[in-house]
């Protein structure tokens, strides 16, 4: 049995997507970033569908959190927000810093961990992390720090996998129909040399609650029918049964 830190994921994490990740997620920058209408998750779903981004967001003050390659940024810096990206891994950067040039916008990115960010308390309105920190970091880490980020009234969306999605996929298999792990105690799943994270709804709630969170809202994604594809973790007749992921969004009070 392998003894992990109390943070040990992050550099395992910064690791497989310097290492390996970025080098096949960086193709698909391109394409991410000449969207003319936000589309969310795996299955695409359309932000005039999901309503992810506040309808006030023009003129506010935002943070991706996990940032990748940073379109989920690029979205916002078009709707009218001032967005700041940060991301543990220099590869997924200097990717976004090339999608900036060719796509002539700019805004900060910044070399970091979402679990330590360095900016001071109440500086953003809005945080957002799509398949970002809400997958890869520890959620009792994040989202206390997304708390401490956002002002008063701020608000938080984030995509990430469905907790149904990982109790029952294997190690590098692919969704099944049957139970193949306990959902008590779910929190961390290493695999592949990389490190996720899924809590149950219950822990979720009551984690986003003790923060100071009103929570607004909980989709769960059901993917279209036909679908324009399958995916290796997951095929798009799973999916249409049964939720691989979901989207929240909640308010901070105040």
């Amino acid at each position: 049995m392998t003894v992990h830190g109390p943070a040990d994921h992050v550099e395992l994490n910064r690791r497989y997507w310097d290492d390996h990740a970025a080098a096949w997620h960086g193709p698909l920058a391109r394409g991410h970033w000449a969207v003319t209408q936000p589309r969310w998750g795996l299955w695409g779903t359309p932000e005039s569908q999901a309503s992810v981004f506040p309808e006030d967001i023009a003129g506010s003050r935002a943070i991706e959190l996990g940032c990748g390659t940073a379109y989920v940024s690029a979205w916002l810096a078009r709707a009218g927000a001032h967005p700041v990206g940060i991301d543990l891994s220099r590869q997924q950067l200097a990717t976004a810093r090339e999608m900036q040039t060719e796509f002539g916008l700019d805004f900060p990115l910044v070399l970091g961990d979402a679990e330590q960010v360095p900016y001071g308390d109440d500086t953003f309105d809005f945080a957002v992390s799509d398949y970002g920190a809400s997958l890869w970091c520890d959620p009792y880490r994040w989202i206390p720090e997304a708390a401490r980020l956002l002002a008063p009234g701020g608000r938080l969306a984030f995509t990430r996998r469905s907790p149904l999605f990982a109790l029952c996929t294997p190690p590098d298999g692919t969704a099944a129909t049957t139970l193949l792990r306990p959902q008590f105690g779910l929190r961390r799943l290493d695999g592949g040399g990389a490190v996720e994270f899924t809590l149950p709804h219950g822990d979720m709630i009551r984690l986003l609650r003790s923060h100071g969170f009103v929570i607004e809202d909980l989709i769960e994604v059901q993917a279209p029918e036909p679908a324009p594809r399958d995916y290796p973790e997951v095929s798009a007749d799973w999916a249409h049964r049964w939720p691989s992921e979901e989207i929240w969004k909640a308010r901070l009070a105040g």
